[in-house]
Order: C-alpha cells, then structure tokens, then sequence
C-alpha cells in the first residue's frame, strides 16, 4: 500500500470505536514496516485550553481569543504535538506535507504566545496509533474513509464542519454514505 503520511481518515457509520465518531484523523507518519501515526483533528477538548497549556509555560497572554487545544488521540494523552503551517520552522519540525508540518517544540508553543509563531497552527494532545499492517487491516473494513488533505481544510475548517466538509470537497455526502453502508 502506497503511504496515507498526508491524507485524512474519516470515520464512517462501521465505526465501533467510540472514541472516533465522525472524526478526522490527519495521518502525519505512514510507513508499511513501521505503522502509522495520526492526530485526531476535528475533537475540541472541553476541559483543557490554550491557556492551560502556556501556562503550564509560564506564558502568559493578554489575548481573548486562542484556538481550542485538540483530543489527538488515546495515546500519550500527556503529549503535546503542533501541526503548523510552513511560514514557521523550528529544529523540531518535521514536514508532513507541502505546507503542513509537525512539532513538539515546546518553543513554538513559546512563540506563539508571543505573537511569533507560525500563521496556522493546531495543538493536540495525544496521538493515534497504528502498528505496522494495522491501519492497512482496518482499512479493508468500512470503519474508515481515506481521503487527500489540503493544508486549508486542516487550519481553516471549524472542527464541528470538517467531518462532512471534508467528505463533501470529494463529492461524499457522509449521511447518504453512511446510510448506503449502514444497508450494504
């Protein structure tokens, strides 16, 4: 199978894990021997914020308006990883794809409290993970929708939208796709 580093997984109606219903996972590392590794991109946290997190820093902001902090995934809950658009590198990042790359320098998280970092940038806490053939398995099930990422649906999209937006840029409509796999 050819790599998904760069794609979007959507969740679809065969889903049974409850932890991702109608997510959209952005997979940020894919290799056949190696596994998969994805964060999880349309889940706001309710209980955790960016100003939690800079704090945790000792950043402190006079700003009103931050991003939501992101569920990235069950594992390494205590993680912190930054998608970032590329207007921002740091020795950490890591390209995942044209426009897009991945972070867990806590000096960009610095950066942007300081009104220095990266134009576009998502914070997630967590990640999800595939062992190696795993994600290739579940994919010959129905539970996910492999779909090509654009930089812009990732920053600019609002989480609650994305799931079906995102479906809807490839013509898919994820309440008649979900309907017609619900009866297939």
């Amino acid at each position: 199978m050819e790599s998904l580093q760069g794609t979007f997984l959507l969740a679809t109606n065969e889903m049974q894990d409850p932890r991702f219903v109608k997510s959209v996972i952005f997979i940020c590392f894919h290799e056949a021997g190696d596994g998969a590794m994805g964060l999880v991109v349309n889940q706001p946290l309710t209980d955790v914020d960016m100003y939690d997190v800079l704090h945790d820093f000792n950043q402190d902001l006079d700003v009103t308006s931050l991003p939501p902090v992101y569920y990235g995934g069950p594992v390494e809950m205590e993680s912190a990883f930054i998608l970032h658009s590329d207007d921002y590198i740091s020795v950490q990042s890591r390209q995942v794809m044209e426009q897009v790359y991945l972070s867990q320098d806590p000096g960009l998280l610095v950066d942007v409290a300081h009104g220095k970092g990266p134009a576009h940038y998502l914070l997630a806490l967590g990640y999800t993970g595939w062992g190696p053939g795993q994600l290739e398995q579940e994919l010959c099930g129905a539970g996910w929708l492999s779909l090509p990422a654009r930089a812009g649906d990732l920053f600019l999209l609002a989480a609650p939208d994305m799931w079906e937006k995102v479906a809807a840029r490839y013509g898919i409509d994820m309440h008649i796709y979900r309907d017609i796999q619900g009866t297939a």
